[in-house]
């Protein structure tokens, strides 16, 4: 049920932002024109923007997982025109923060420690925000600069989730895709994952 909600939210985010034309000739274009008029219209600052803007926009909403998607689709230029490519790159460092009050309760869970006793200073205002985590700067008690990473909230649960949902759509488009093989949906999906779970673990990362 879980899944299913998620590739109905995931429908209306496409239709919203007038996608549902780079689905043309897949399994889901007929899902999308049934479900079309239950979706509000398009808003005037998202009608007049590039497609290649609508996609990022989209994907921003949809979550981390799907700007890791965005940002790796950025890099594939055989499969990605260049207006859409060039668009996809701003994915890189322009993903929406969390607030930080969230990410010092995160730091201070972790730590078992208030901010106010494991640093001299933390400031609550992120320097930096990407798909997985968004980092801030402070001071630890022996006045030396420091910079705190610290992930999204409730990120494992989300990857887990919309890994199984691609997973199930990539299989989708092999059987079905006419260009599956250039495409290699399966391929994609385990790159996404791959780069996902190490990006996860900052232990390794701050090794």
């Amino acid at each position: 049920m879980r899944a299913l909600l998620r590739a109905g939210r995931i429908g209306r985010v496409i239709l919203r932002y007038r996608l549902d034309d780079l689905l043309q000739g897949t399994p889901a274009e007929r899902w999308l024109r049934l479900a079309k008029p239950f979706v509000p219209g398009v808003r005037g600052d998202i009608a007049h923007q590039s497609r290649g803007a609508r996609l990022r926009l989209a994907l921003q909403e949809l979550g981390p997982i799907f700007v890791k998607f965005g940002q790796i689709l950025s890099t594939r230029r055989d499969l990605v025109p260049p207006d859409v490519a060039n668009e996809l790159t701003l994915l890189q460092d322009r993903v929406k923060p969390f607030d930080g009050a969230t990410a010092q309760r995160i730091v201070e869970e972790t730590l078992g420690l208030p901010v106010s006793v494991a640093f001299a200073s933390f400031d609550p205002e992120p320097l930096a925000s990407a798909s997985i985590a968004q980092v801030h700067a402070a001071t630890l008690t022996d006045g030396r600069k420091v910079v705190v990473k610290v992930l999204r909230p409730d990120i494992e649960h989300q990857i887990d989730a919309d890994i199984a949902l691609l997973q199930s759509l990539a299989a989708l488009v092999e059987r079905t895709h006419p260009r599956a093989d250039k495409i290699r949906p399966r391929e994609v999906v385990a790159e996404i994952e791959n780069t996902l779970s190490a990006e996860l673990d900052l232990q390794r990362e701050g090794a």
